[in-house]
């Protein structure tokens, strides 16, 4: 049997493919959460288990305003599976009750009303013992073309809705984390993205979660045309092209990175509802994709002098869009949790 002697970071599946993207009377509709455990807690490679799940606070997995009662039976499910909860994500947006960050008004206060009651369910699953680590990830909720309209009014008002969320978040002992999404308008660019957090200026407490289907099309300029770092055409056969924008890109993002999505992407963009030219997640082995999956994480997990930085507790797969088919063959967790090993045997610790 193979060694893999790396105990960290620990390695988490998502829950939330069973629910974004999934309508109820479809051929996917959701995916029970406790489903979703079964399949994470069932995945096996060389005697590795997942380590965790993370989680979305929102129905029909987590009811955003759950009682105490209803954690504790959450912290109980997940536990006697023999996993544990990582980080959450807070329903900020207008469709599960959160509203625009680049709104002053109402959309400001139902987005930090979903911060609050996100980082009281992290509080509270910390101190039952079922959350050891993990951050709560959030990200603008303004849509590219609502942001264009004032890209600087528009930047700042964000900036300043997320310096009130940096605040909550201290108040429950947590952390934030902006997902790096092309949809979400102050967040669709790279160069957005580090001015966003520069311009918040909480870097201990509001931070980068990188995922690298969304942090791909960073570098092909999708819904950022002046920001694109790949030529035009790319040949994707040229690795070092490839590996060139992707350490420009990291460089600038990783000081502020403390969550990172184990990804795969075919460097297509798809998108439904308000996620707009939102990355395509595909299957680790899926023949298009364009991702050394063990060789590009590492972009994000060593520092700019080839150095394990540590600042990752945990590593998540985020596989969303996949057919619920495809999300009931134990092979699709084994693979990703292959692909992940990888990962940890490549840029993890003991």
């Amino acid at each position: 049997m193979p060694e893999h002697p790396n105990t960290q970071p620990k390695l988490h599946n998502a829950a939330w493919p069973g629910v974004v993207g999934k309508e109820p009377g479809t051929e996917n509709p959701p995916i029970p959460l406790e489903t979703m455990l079964d399949y994470t807690a069932a995945a096996d490679v060389d005697g590795v288990k997942f380590d965790g799940v993370d989680l979305f606070l929102f129905d029909p997995h987590v009811n955003i305003d759950a009682t105490d009662d209803d954690l504790k039976a959450l912290a109980d499910a997940v536990r006697s599976r023999g996993l544990v909860i990582g980080s959450v994500v807070a329903p900020v947006w207008e469709p599960t009750g959160g509203g625009p960050a680049c709104d002053a008004g109402e959309g400001r206060t139902k987005f930090l009303q979903q911060v609050v009651k996100g980082c009281r369910i992290a509080q509270k699953l910390r101190e039952l013992g079922a959350r050891p680590y993990g951050i709560v990830r959030i990200d603008s909720a303004c849509g590219t073309e609502d942001w264009a309209a004032d890209p600087e009014g528009n930047q700042q008002r964000i900036a300043e809705t997320l310096k009130q969320a940096a605040a909550i978040a201290r108040d429950h002992g947590e952390r934030l984390a902006a997902e790096g999404e092309i949809c979400w308008g102050g967040m669709h660019s790279w160069k957005t993205m580090v001015d966003l957090l520069e311009r918040v200026g909480e870097p201990e407490t509001v931070g980068f979660q990188a995922d690298m289907a969304h942090t791909l099309l960073y570098t092909l300029g999708y819904n950022a045309p002046e920001d694109r770092i790949l030529p035009e055409g790319y040949d994707w056969s040229d690795r070092g092209v490839l590996d060139a924008a992707l350490k420009t890109m990291t460089d600038a993002l990783r000081p502020w990175t403390f969550d990172v999505h184990v990804a795969q992407n075919d460097a297509t963009v798809f998108g439904s509802g308000s996620h707009d030219k939102t990355g395509r997640h595909c299957l680790p082995n899926d023949p298009n994709g364009k991702l050394d999956i063990p060789h590009v994480a590492g972009f994000w997990l060593r520092d700019a002098d080839g150095n394990v930085t540590k600042k990752v507790d945990h590593l998540c797969w985020d596989g969303c869009m996949f057919p619920n088919d495809v999300m009931a063959k134990p092979e699709t967790w084994n693979d990703i949790l292959a692909a992940m090993l990888a990962v940890r045997d490549a840029h993890g610790w003991a």
